[in-house]
Order: C-alpha cells, then structure tokens, then sequence
C-alpha cells in the first residue's frame, strides 16, 4: 500500500507571518500566513494527493471510494485535521463547541477537541488556558463586563510542551509561538474576545453567546502527562489519548520499522530529514500511513508526530 503524501493548504490571517515558509521552506501566499492545513479533507481547505497512483485525487473523494485505504473507519467524513500554526500575534480568545452543541447549532458538524504541540516559541512565552471563574454565574458576568484580566488564565511554555484542549476550554495562542495541531475535522470557533482589533477597518465577529453557552466553569485543568519509551530506533513519546485521536511523537535515530495500528495514521515530518520506505523525507512533509501497509522503515535523523483516529 503506498503512503499518501498530501499537498499542504495555506490560510492567512492577521496575527500570521512567515515562520511557515523560514522554518520547513514551504511557498506560503504572503506574510501574514497563518495556518498550513497539513492533513485535511474539511471543504474549508482541503488537501490533496501529491503524486503515486491517487495524484491529484481529494482526501475527502479517497475516503468516500477508496475506504479500505482508511481500514474501514466509521463516518462519512475524514475524522482529524492536522494544521501547523504561526501566531506572529496574539491569536484572539476563543473557544470550541463539542459533537453535540455543534451537531445541532452548526449543520451537523463535528465539535472541536484538538491538541497542541509547541513546535518553537519566544523566550517567556505563554498561552491562554483556562479561566478564573468559580462557576458559571461568575463567567457569565466576568465575559459580559469583559474583565478579561480577571477572567483569562494564562500559563508559560516551552518547545516540546503539549496541551489536551477540550471543547468548552477557553484558550488562546500567544505570538512568537509555532505548533503543530491534532483536532476533530472542524472549523468552528466561537470568538471570545479579540483585543478591540480591526481588520479591513472593522471589529472581527465575536460569539458571546456561543461561548457562553458552550465554556465549562469551573476549568479543570488538564492531567494528560506524556509517556516517554525506548523503542529500537526511536525514543517513542505518547502525548495522548481521548475519544477522538492517539497522537505519539517518534524521535529516530538510525533505523526505525514500525507496523502502525489497523486504522490509518498521519504523520508529519517536524524536524531532521531520511527516507520512508526509500521515499526522500525532510521536515514540513505530511502524508497518511493507509491501512493494511505492513511494516513502515525510517531512516535518519528526525521527529515525526504521528495521529491514529480511535
């Protein structure tokens, strides 16, 4: 079974920049790039084959006729969406619905639980994660009088950190920081506040509403805590594992052959370069293991993370 290398799809936005193109050499539109969707079948930026006997076919067209590529997984939509963020600038304050608010406020789609993995950052940098507010009588009133210093938690980072966030999770990307997305295939989120910005001379769209119905308060922070092994080739860290994905970061050294589970799996190549199975790899390539492909071989010196459906 040949792996699928997808072609990336580029989204610009106003705290974007051009870490994209300086960090894994990729042909961004302009300097305010923000997104590489690495791994998407969302009609919202979809990626497609790039190359082998599936060039130029849509992820979204492989998945409804060509399903055994998937191992049979359930649904009629591809289930992830693997992005690389640049925030030059501080992203606004958001957050994202799960399956069941969305499927029944926005056209049956799916809700949004993602994960993050810091990529680089700035010296001192933060995110957003989280709030202050002891139930959700308190969130609702520190929101609608927008006491955003009062309300918002933030917490420091660093390259190689990793954030669950789950949906009803305030949070927000800070500039200066580069990550590399696991999600649901969704494209829903609700704008909590956006720092009085103006694009095209106006205030972006906010969701009061929304958010409020959707935040969970008090915030309960997150307990995943990775797992690092040694395994023949590669030390093997599991970020983590919930309801909608399994996602594990491999650093290789040398020779690495894996059989990855009965479902598809994505990869993304973050750092160094070698072969996959004699295919010429470097860091900023992405492409899906299919199901049923036997024994995958690494050669060199790089990090992959890689995402299985569960």
């Amino acid at each position: 079974m040949e792996l699928l290398f997808l072609e990336p799809v580029f989204k610009e936005a106003i705290w974007g920049g051009t870490r994209l193109k300086e960090a894994f050499g990729y042909d961004i539109p302009s300097d305010t790039t923000g997104e590489c969707w690495a791994i998407s079948a969302h009609e919202n930026g979809e990626c497609r084959v790039a190359g082998g006997p599936y060039d130029g076919r849509s992820l979204s067209s492989l998945w409804k006729e060509n399903k055994s590529l998937f191992g049979g997984y359930p649904g009629d939509k591809f289930p992830l969406l693997v992005k690389i963020i640049d925030a030059k600038e501080d992203l606004s304050i958001q957050v994202h619905p799960d399956d069941a608010y969305a499927g029944l406020h926005e056209n049956g789609s799916f809700g949004k639980t993602e994960c993050w993995y810091i990529l680089d950052c700035a010296p001192a940098a933060e995110i957003v994660i989280g709030h202050h507010a002891k139930d959700r009588e308190e969130m609702e009133a520190m929101v609608r009088d927008g006491r955003w210093k009062e309300f918002v938690r933030t917490q420091s980072i660093k390259k190689g950190d990793f954030f669950q966030i789950e949906p009803g999770c305030v949070h927000a990307i800070k500039g200066g920081t580069l990550i590399l997305e696991t999600q649901q295939s969704s494209d829903i989120t609700y704008r909590l506040y956006d720092y009085d910005r103006l694009s095209d001379g106006k205030p972006r769209q906010l969701h009061t509403e929304q958010s409020i119905a959707v935040i969970k308060a008090p915030f309960e922070e997150d307990k995943t805590t990775p797992e690092r092994t040694e395994e023949e080739g590669a030390v093997r860290t599991h970020l983590v594992t919930c309801q909608f994905y399994s996602v594990d970061k491999y650093e290789i050294e040398g020779l690495f052959a894996k059989k990855f589970q009965k479902y598809f799996t994505n990869v993304s190549v973050i750092s160094g370069s070698g072969l996959v199975n004699g295919i010429p790899l470097k860091a900023g390539q992405h492409f899906i293991i299919p199901a049923d492909s036997g024994e995958c071989r690494f050669e060199g010196t790089m990090t992959i993370i890689c995402s299985n459906p569960e």
